[in-house]
């Protein structure tokens, strides 16, 4: 699979992650040098991951799951140079937040976007056939990145297909004490979105890296 923004907290985090799940990581960045160094950086921690870096279109092609984790303020110029590059059948699964602080402004804010949040703003410009499904908002970028702390969290995810959402839950549910939660379709990813400014707020209270857990739910919650 393929994630763009690895260099970033978030995306690196999942890399580990994946890659020490047995999944072949496809690191993406805006320069092919940092993103090979990225994925040097990711083998040093992780030493039977296979990681390789690309610049970002050829590593959005090289993969049917794509993962776009960069800060909103590139979010709609990452679109734009990786449009060309997608095809229908590709998924690609949007964690992008809104948040103040891409214009300076607090963390714990969020943007106003025209078409409701960021994801929905990545399926308007994706390529025609590529559909998005708004994943990983909750998951703290630090827990991941730590291969020694535990993880003991749902993932919450938004798409307007269900096979897509499918797809996305195997996924993530290959990372260990992590649990894909279905919320709907892909507008109630201006929630999800929020959520992340909300637990900025509270871990930062609290000197924590909370995540979220819905409890109630039967064993088998598709």
């Amino acid at each position: 699979m393929t994630i763009i923004g690895a260099s970033g907290a978030l995306g690196f985090g999942l890399a580990l992650r994946l890659a020490r799940a047995g999944v072949e990581v496809t690191i993406g960045s805006r320069e092919a040098g940092r993103a090979q160094a990225t994925a040097e950086r990711a083998r040093a921690i992780v030493a039977d991951g296979r990681f390789s870096g690309l610049e970002n279109a050829p590593a959005a092609a090289a993969n049917e799951l794509v993962v776009l984790s960069v800060p909103f303020r590139n979010h709609s110029e990452t679109l734009t140079n990786i449009r060309g590059a997608m095809r229908e059948g590709q998924l690609l699964i949007d964690a992008t937040v809104p948040l103040a602080a891409a214009v300076s402004g607090k963390a714990t804010r969020l943007l106003g976007v025209w078409q409701g949040s960021a994801a929905q703003q990545a399926q308007e410009m994706a390529a025609t056939g590529v559909h998005v499904v708004a994943a990983f908002h909750t998951v703290s970028a630090a827990s991941l990145s730590d291969l020694e702390h535990p993880l003991d969290e749902d993932v919450l995810i938004c798409g307007d297909r269900r096979s897509d959402k499918e797809r996305v839950a195997t996924l993530i549910e290959r990372i260990d004490g992590l649990r894909a939660i279905d919320c709907g379709r892909l507008e109630m990813a201006r929630i999800t979105e929020s959520l992340t400014a909300l637990l900025i707020a509270i871990n930062a209270r609290y000197k924590a890296h909370a995540g979220l857990r819905v409890t109630g739910l039967p064993a088998t919650h598709e």
